[in-house]
């Protein structure tokens, strides 16, 4: 399997070219929350600059608390009975099924999304309580709910997460993805859509699928071959 490193990197490259996803995902997210601030924060760019970075800040802190959760309980359950090689094998197959799915070759990890409609109606009301946003506490607060919305690409890295060995290294990859994430999501917040246009790309797409398909692939030839 991929050594820690090369993990982290490769969460890291899922999160920066898998913006085509996060454009459909939280794009009109990002827009509600921008609208819902107050006219003369919105419209000047250094004022609306570090509320749109506290919401993705709060945001890559939540996958780094969901990350630190699937890991722990992946080295709970290796500590229990011999599942290491099988939690590899799932992480190297979702790493496959994510690279297909990121360059619009198989469209199955949408599915999962549904999977999270319950967790999100419970947390969901949680982020409400905190609008209209005022503060920069309470954009971080509504960020770190955001970090539950239903979303296959999260879930997908979360599912490999739980190979990662410990707390420490799961919430190391969530936070490494979360942070990949960061330019396409702060961008649709302050470029009007520039990083969203970009993202969209048919090459990027092509890209970001072929690059982690490569690391699910070298995965599996690890786990079998070496």
């Amino acid at each position: 399997m991929l050594n820690g490193l090369e993990q982290i990197l490769a969460a890291f490259l899922v999160g920066l070219l898998g913006g085509v996803h996060c454009v459909g995902m939280c794009g009109g997210i990002v827009g509600t929350l921008t609208l819902g601030l107050p006219v003369g924060v919105r419209s000047s760019a250094p004022r609306l600059f570090p509320y749109q970075l506290t919401y993705n800040l709060g945001r890559i802190g939540g996958y780094g608390v969901a990350g630190a959760l699937m890991g722990g309980i992946g080295q709970a359950a290796v500590a229990v009975l011999p599942l290491q090689r099988a939690l590899y094998l799932l992480a190297a197959i979702f790493m496959i099924l994510l690279g297909l799915f990121l360059a619009g070759w198989w469209p199955g990890l949408a599915r999962l999304e549904g999977l999270g409609a319950g967790l999100w109606r419970r947390v969901e009301p949680l982020g409400r309580r905190l609008l209209p946003i005022r503060s920069l506490g309470q954009a971080l607060g509504v960020g770190f709910v955001w970090a539950w919305l239903p979303c296959g690409l999260v879930y997908s890295v979360l599912i490999w997460a739980l190979s990662a060995g410990d707390a420490v290294q799961g919430a190391l990859l969530m936070l490494a993805f979360g942070l990949g994430t960061l330019p396409t999501l702060l961008g649709l917040g302050l470029l009007a859509g520039a990083a969203a246009r970009f993202a969209e790309q048919r090459w990027m797409r092509r890209l970001a699928g072929g690059l982690v398909l490569g690391f699910g692939l070298h995965a599996l030839w690890q786990l079998f071959v070496i």
